[in-house]
């Protein structure tokens, strides 16, 4: 039996994987991976994923070259979720910022406030 197969997976046959930073522990990201973007990313190193709305493999980085070298992979309890500490090379987010949770509900539980740092611009890189 493959890694893969032991794994809960959606309807789709996919598995959450949750992204964060080695050295910090703060969140990066949050993508789906198949069986073929969890063998890539353990044959090479760096974070494949799937994408639901392409409908592909596709590895972190390949257009922004902000890539994620992978040091660990994590299973959670239920072997429903990965999770995948990696050193981040520029911004994990499409839209620039470092971290795509880079907005907090604010206390009046209306109003969602930046609080990441953005780290480039993406209409330069994408």
């Amino acid at each position: 039996m493959s890694l893969f197969e032991e794994l809960k997976k959606d309807p789709q046959g996919l598995v959450p994987a949750i992204v964060q930073d080695d050295q910090s522990g703060e969140v990066l990201m949050m993508a789906y991976m198949n069986e073929e973007a969890l063998e890539k990313t353990i044959a090479t190193g760096k974070s494949h994923f799937y994408s639901r709305s392409r409908d592909k493999l596709w590895c972190k980085g390949e257009s922004s070259g902000h890539t994620q070298e992978v040091k660990q992979i994590l299973v959670d309890c239920d072997s429903d979720t990965l999770l995948l500490r990696v050193e981040q090379k520029g911004g994990a987010c499409h839209t620039g910022y470092y971290s795509c949770f880079y907005r907090r509900l604010e206390p009046d539980g209306k109003t969602w406030k930046v609080i990441g740092k953005k780290v480039f611009d993406p209409e330069k890189v994408y």
